[in-house]
């Protein structure tokens, strides 16, 4: 996959958020946000799939430790689609993630690294970035 943007050292505390907004292409297959320590050390990978890896508008989410991907949570409703423009907020928590997503969705994603704070954020696949911020 494609990465659009990549960030370090960015210092991340247990109930703060980070804001992603931005528009999905027209003819996106998937894309992906991932936060943790770093890219082999992954507490989220939020990776929703329009038509990639044989899964039709499909949101998978996962971890990565050492390298090594865990197990794939999925969630068969996404609430966007092609050619949106959205923002998602995926609030940090020591014990867990909450994505909340447009349509007033939520999903939450277990801290499977037991990570204290984020240093890491990447955004890539089919998505134009507008903004993030962080709060």
């Amino acid at each position: 996959m494609e990465r659009g943007l990549v960030a370090t050292h960015l210092n991340v505390q247990a109930g703060e958020c980070i804001k992603v907004k931005g528009k999905i292409l027209p003819e996106a297959k998937r894309f992906a946000v991932n936060m943790g320590k770093d890219s082999s050390n992954l507490v989220l990978h939020f990776n929703p799939r329009f038509d990639s890896h044989g899964d039709v508008n499909i949101l998978v989410c996962n971890s990565m430790e050492d390298g090594m991907w865990g197990t794939e949570e999925r969630e068969p409703d996404i609430p966007f689609q092609q050619g949106d423009k959205i923002e998602i907020c995926i609030s940090f928590g020591t014990t867990e993630l909450s994505v909340k997503l447009p349509g007033d969705k939520e999903i939450t994603f277990p801290n499977r690294l037991g990570l204290e704070n984020i240093e890491f954020l990447s955004v890539e696949g089919d998505f134009a970035i507008k903004a993030i911020k962080f709060s």
